[in-house]
């Protein structure tokens, strides 16, 4: 760039001579002579230098737009390749935000919409405590107000914290639990991943059936032993889970089917994580009184 407008001075100076104004270098230390004779310029020849002048502007403006061009590819090349590298099992979708909604327009549950509704719900035992355990531990930058769940989803969160426990001996963590309407519309304006207050994909987390799990900081072998939890109980319709990238977190629904089918896991063996997923229990109880 200061190559091209040493070129340009100098041959500017060629064309108009002796009227020329003062050589590059003393240009910056004559400015009044500079003024003085630059006021004697002919027409044709001032015509002459913003002609010149111009064609050096269009010549040298592509190149900010070309680098720019080019950022903006290398970019979109980067974020495809991020995406391709990131396969996880339960990718966050549209429609399972869809189903998330159906089964809590089944269950009949509302959306919280203030902290006034979430203090009745908490008086009512609808929301109950998510408490910290052996095997279990709370962000801690978690407002103590919104540690709270439905009663099936607190089952669940023990349940899978005890199971992960037995096998790597450390607790999982929760990162968020249940949401007003409020709080989730002032955290979509943080953050425009995050899923609307209203509508048909709105955010679970507004009936209490919802919770993050911790992602962030898992080895490969935990990631994958949550995963083969939440598949075999995705098979049963009992949870719907999504693995969020922004905030490396397990997002996972809860149906309040899970309350019954953790009752036959009082009889019946409770599910293998680490094989291949078995058939439902009431369709082996079904069995069982079949062949007796």
């Amino acid at each position: 760039m200061v190559h091209n407008i040493v070129h340009l001075w100098f041959t500017i100076t060629q064309l108009l001579g002796k009227w020329a104004v003062p050589p590059f270098p003393e240009m910056f230390q004559a400015d009044k002579l500079a003024m003085t004779r630059s006021s004697k310029l002919p027409g044709k020849l001032l015509m002459v230098s913003a002609l010149l002048l111009a064609a050096f502007v269009l010549v040298a403006s592509p190149e900010p737009a070309f680098a720019l061009h080019r950022v903006n590819h290398r970019h979109r090349i980067l974020h495809r390749l991020r995406g391709i590298l990131w396969n996880p099992l339960f990718r966050p979708s549209h429609d399972s935000l869809i189903r998330q909604n159906e089964e809590i327009d089944r269950i009949d549950l509302p959306r919280i919409q203030d902290d006034a509704e979430l203090e009745a719900l908490k008086a009512s035992g609808a929301l109950v405590p998510i408490e910290e355990s052996d095997s279990l531990k709370i962000e801690r930058g978690l407002d103590p107000s919104r540690r709270f769940c439905r009663p099936w989803t607190r089952d669940f969160v023990a349940d899978l914290s005890e199971a992960y426990y037995r096998q790597f001996h450390d607790k999982i963590q929760v990162n968020s639990a249940v949401r007003t309407v409020k709080v989730q519309k002032k955290l979509r304006r943080r953050n425009r991943n995050a899923a609307p207050a209203e509508g048909d994909t709105a955010s679970s987390h507004l009936a209490g059936v919802t919770v993050d799990l911790q992602r962030r900081g898992l080895t490969k072998e935990e990631i994958r032993f949550v995963e083969r939890y939440l598949f075999y109980l995705n098979a049963l319709g009992l949870v719907e889970p999504e693995e969020e990238r922004r905030h490396w977190c397990f997002h996972v629904m809860v149906s309040d089917r899970y309350s019954d089918w953790r009752q036959t896991q009082t009889i019946f063996p409770r599910p293998p994580v680490e094989g291949p997923v078995a058939a439902p229990a009431t369709a082996t109880a079904t069995a069982m009184t079949a062949s007796n």
